[in-house]
């Protein structure tokens, strides 16, 4: 893996790539954003009270869903898995995008928690872990993984003042933001019971745990291959030649 170098994609293929692309969003948002925007239309007529807990629903998903993302990123990058079809500062700044993307729509989720009426949320619930109304460990998963998500996403900006060697050993807690929200989705989500979310949670946290496990997988295999000459170095070079 270590000699990919970037390729990129044929341009020849490009109109067919953007196309494919443009027909699979359609296909999506045609065949959704009509109950959705319907569905959205009978709650604020008929139970405008419930339209907030609604919208935090969405935002919660779509937090969760771009800070999936930026792990899952993370770790194809540091496999070099993209380095084939993306330049590398194209993919690092996505990547780091992403976690940004994820903890906004996770703020605004919730900032939302203080207009629902049937749980309101305080400031104070809102922030500090272990206060929150409504199953306040799971909650706290969540608040906690925000704060790590948070650390390491400012550690993106502050990277030649902390060092790479300490920004590297930082970026793991990613992972621990990752089983925390996740934890935090599936104990504190009312709609987490619902076939498509737990294929969401499931999948997401299979694809992870392959990704990561191939990635330490690999590290051990790159260990002993630099550790093999510093072990035949003392043997004759017939020997050497021989293994």
């Amino acid at each position: 893996m270590a000699g990919v170098t970037y390729r990129g994609f044929a341009p020849a293929t490009s109109l067919a790539r953007w196309g494919m692309a443009a027909v699979a969003v359609g296909i999506v948002v045609g065949a959704t954003a009509p109950a959705v925007l319907g569905g959205l239309a009978t709650i604020a007529i008929d139970a405008p009270d419930g339209l907030p807990w609604l919208l935090e629903r969405v935002f919660a998903f779509l937090g969760y869903i771009a800070m999936t993302g930026s792990v899952v990123y993370g770790l194809l990058l540091s496999t070099r898995i993209l380095d084939a079809i993306a330049h590398r500062p194209v993919s690092f700044n996505l990547h780091q995008e992403l976690a940004t993307w994820g903890i906004g729509l996770a703020a605004i989720h919730g900032a939302l928690l203080m207009l629902d009426t049937s749980v309101p949320f305080s400031i104070a619930q809102l922030l500090v872990p272990g206060l929150a109304p409504h199953a306040p460990l799971a909650v706290a998963a969540g608040q906690v993984a925000l704060y790590l998500a948070l650390i390491v996403t400012v550690s993106f900006h502050v990277r030649r003042v902390i060092g790479q060697r300490t920004w590297r050993i930082l970026h793991y807690t990613t992972f621990l933001a990752f089983v925390g929200v996740t934890v935090h989705g599936i104990a504190s989500g009312t709609d987490s019971s619902a076939p498509w979310a737990q294929w969401l949670y499931l999948g997401s946290a299979a694809v992870v745990t392959f990704l990561l496990t191939f990635r330490i997988a690999m590290a051990v295999l790159e260990r002993r291959a630099l550790a093999q000459p510093a072990e035949t170095a003392h043997l004759p070079f017939a020997v050497r030649r021989a293994g």
